[in-house]
């Protein structure tokens, strides 16, 4: 799936942040050491594996810093695929600047097609159905950003990026609140009317409060096997859009998504990805 790229802009203090630490004080003293000053390259960023590919922007923005002068062209997009053996991008210009480069370029792309090909296997077992896959904020710490990117190139949807975007009642603010009630009329008096609310329950008798309270623009149903959920979707149709989480693997899903719930998240997106073998062969 193809998606209009976020401004290198946006995305520069993270990659450069990657560099600074790879770089160190005092540069990439193998390459200054090694290679000759002028000496010029082409080299080929290479799938090893077949995949979804994501972070074909990220790296490229990390040889543009290193060097602006360097030539980098996508072959393969993010959002699309590619098969093992596949040339992903070609970076031509001075070798000491790609090789300096290159191991932030494939840190990030690697992981980033990760995510997204765990998310298109994902979005292939729900087909049919109307249900959405979408992620958590169970990310990287300071790379979620790229990840959430990387899950919408998968096919998926996200969810919110941070605390701020909206209002999510899960069970801690439940009991710390002293009830679904409270929690709920709480929202319709202090919060802003531009902010949506979500609230978790993991019971039926919980949802009917839910409904019977009101307030709510969706709601989370949390670990419920497919007859309850079956159930809960059914209870909350025309008046909440529903999400489940919990327990949601690549045997699980196409079961989920079968009950008709509207989203299915699972946290796994981002962190229990398999990295994609991806090299920079010259």
């Amino acid at each position: 799936m193809t998606h209009a790229p976020l401004p290198d802009l946006i995305l520069e203090p993270l990659v450069r942040a990657a560099l600074m630490e790879d770089l160190g004080a005092y540069g990439d003293i193998t390459t200054r050491t090694v290679i000759a000053p002028g000496t010029r390259y082409r080299a080929q960023l290479n799938a090893r594996a077949a995949a979804t590919v994501s972070g074909m922007q990220v790296a490229a923005l990390a040889f543009r810093l290193v060097d602006p002068a360097l030539r980098v062209e996508t072959l393969v997009a993010d959002g699309q695929t590619c098969a093992t053996g596949d040339t992903l991008m070609v970076i031509e210009g001075e070798a000491a600047a790609i090789l300096s480069a290159e191991r932030v370029a494939l840190n990030f792309a690697g992981r980033l097609c990760g995510v997204a090909t765990l998310t298109a296997a994902l979005v292939a077992e729900t087909r049919g159905t109307d249900a959405r896959i979408t992620c958590t904020r169970k990310t990287t710490p300071g790379l979620r950003l790229v990840e959430k990117q990387a899950v919408l190139h998968g096919g998926g949807f996200n969810h919110r990026y941070s605390l701020s975007d909206a209002i999510l009642i899960k069970d801690n603010h439940i009991a710390a609140a002293g009830g679904i009630r409270p929690a709920l009329e709480a929202t319709q008096t202090r919060a802003s009317h531009m902010v949506k609310v979500e609230i978790e329950v993991d019971r039926l008798d919980q949802l009917e409060e839910v409904l019977t309270v009101g307030g709510a623009d969706a709601v989370l149903l949390d670990n419920m096997n497919t007859e309850t959920l079956t159930r809960a979707v059914h209870m909350a149709r025309g008046r909440l859009i529903t999400e489940a989480s919990g327990n949601v693997t690549l045997d699980t899903v196409a079961a989920i998504a079968a009950t008709g719930v509207d989203y299915i998240s699972s946290g796994a997106l981002t962190h229990s990805y398999r990295t994609v073998d991806l090299g920079l062969d010259f």
